[in-house]
């Protein structure tokens, strides 16, 4: 090897230690001003969620959203879902609305080919223990959509469905300390 090409190597060698040292400084350094926050209010550690009211025609809206944020509330959150008579908060609410709209037709035949469910629920989450309401919201709504056209020839359950999984997300989003 030529004396160019070693020091060609050295030196390839020592710039890689200096770019990883500087980058180990460098993310030591972004983090001192960091600071972890609580995503969610602390001190609470169960959650009662009693089937949501329904004020609409559309039978087991109500359950599926309930459901939907049963789940939600388990895998996102710190907190239980537990019996009221246990529970240190209380989350309830009104199905308002369940609204379907056209989004598309098919070419030939003008069927439906794409269609969106608009669900509207009121709710509250409400501190047990020491009274007060932590979050409260009105006209709050999500939406899921659907194919009706084949070849998937999805149905109105699917879209209600998967507007009321919009919706879980939605209220344990609303779930969160503010900033």
């Amino acid at each position: 090897m030529s004396g160019v090409s070693r020091r060609a190597a050295g030196w390839g060698g020592g710039l890689a230690w200096v770019v990883l040292v500087l980058g180990a400084v460098g993310t030591l350094t972004s983090c001192a001003g960091y600071q972890y926050a609580q995503l969610y209010p602390e001190g609470y550690a169960t959650v009662a969620v009693p089937v949501f009211e329904n004020q609409t025609f559309e039978r087991g809206v109500a359950y599926d959203l309930t459901e939907a944020l049963v789940k939600e509330i388990e895998q996102r959150t710190p907190y239980k879902v537990a019996d009221a008579d246990r529970a240190d908060t209380l989350l309830r609410g009104t199905v308002t609305r369940v609204q379907r709209r056209q989004l598309s037709r098919t070419p030939i035949g003008g069927l439906p080919q794409e269609v969106e469910v608009e669900i509207a629920i009121d709710f509250e989450w409400e501190d047990l223990r020491r009274g007060g309401t932590l979050v409260s919201r009105r006209g709050f709504t999500s939406v899921g959509r659907y194919v009706p056209a084949q070849p998937l020839g999805e149905d109105f359950s699917q879209g209600r469905q998967a507007a009321a999984d919009r919706a879980a997300r939605d209220v344990v989003e609303a779930m969160r300390s503010p900033w």
